[in-house]
């Protein structure tokens, strides 16, 4: 039985990765912040340990035991005043020291597609940075760089239970993102497999002119769709880059990959409409619960 320490637990793919590791008879360790945040994660997996990545000194003994880590942490809204270079790169980083002095035998990391030529943008330059250090450490590793959540897609739903979908350019460019779970399988084969490098999409290819229009008919809404010129967006990451350079930096992110196709080997089976019509039609969750 391998024996995983999962970090980034509770986020969108930590999650998927859970239950993928558990399915496949690991044994699962998951660290979070705080226990009382762990919610049903603490009936999935065999252990919780609390623990700051940005904190060494609360991750001393989290990897006793522990054969593999797999880490997804990463920051996207700035909270306690924390970077991009404070929790994608030092935070890794710190995980990544207590694996080694454990004698932990692999490390395997969540990066983003293309991720090697975009470093002039901070949130990508903290990944790689961290993946600099996970090449040089002398332990086996692994790293993924899917196109982009289903999540992330979900903006695209919201703006259009909104009413209007607003497109940065001219929308021809492509995407194919990828579901938590499909991504997750990918991960957990990273953990059993030789592959150091891994670029992983979804199996449907799309435009973003597409992908609002399947939001739209997943509302059964007729499509309003707006568009914005990217010369207009990139003076306005500049601008707000001035004022609040964690924003600008996201908002630089979300227009580069906005404007240039982001296509990388499909995997999985999972399609976007599927998901935007289980976001419109979330099933029934018995006794008051809450659905997912």
């Amino acid at each position: 039985m391998q024996r995983v320490l999962v970090a980034g637990a509770t986020g969108y793919l930590g999650g998927f990765v859970v239950r993928e590791l558990k399915s496949r008879g690991c044994f699962v360790r998951a660290l979070v912040r705080s226990r009382a945040r762990a919610g049903e994660l603490a009936e999935v997996v065999d252990e919780i340990v609390d623990g700051e990545v940005t904190k060494p000194d609360t991750l001393l003994r989290i990897c006793e035991g522990i054969d593999a880590v797999f880490s997804s942490v990463g920051i996207t809204k700035q909270k306690d005043g924390l970077t991009f270079n404070d929790v994608d790169y030092e935070g890794n980083k710190n995980l990544l020291d207590v694996a080694l002095r454990a004698g932990v035998q692999k490390f395997v990391y969540v990066s983003a597609f293309n991720g090697p030529s975009l470093r002039q943008l901070d949130i990508i330059d903290a990944h790689e940075a961290f993946v600099d250090e996970l090449r040089a450490s002398g332990i086996d590793w692994a790293v993924l760089r899917p196109t982009g959540y289903f999540s992330d897609m979900g903006e695209f739903f919201e703006m259009a239970k909104k009413g209007r979908i607003w497109l940065i350019g001219n929308g021809a460019n492509r995407v194919n993102p990828i579901h938590g779970a499909d991504l997750a399988a990918a991960c957990a084969d990273a953990l059993e497999g030789t592959a150091t490098e891994i670029d992983v999409g979804g199996p449907q290819t799309l435009n973003w002119n597409e992908v609002a229009a399947i939001a739209f008919r997943s509302l059964d809404r007729p499509a309003k769709i707006s568009r914005v010129p990217s010369w207009l967006m990139w003076s306005v990451v500049r601008l707000v880059r001035l004022f609040n350079r964690h924003q600008g930096e996201l908002l630089a992110f979300f227009t580069t990959m906005s404007t240039t196709d982001v296509v990388a080997p499909a995997t999985g089976s999972r399609t976007l409409e599927a998901h935007y019509l289980r976001l419109g039609n979330p099933p029934a969750v018995p006794n008051g619960g809450a659905s997912c």
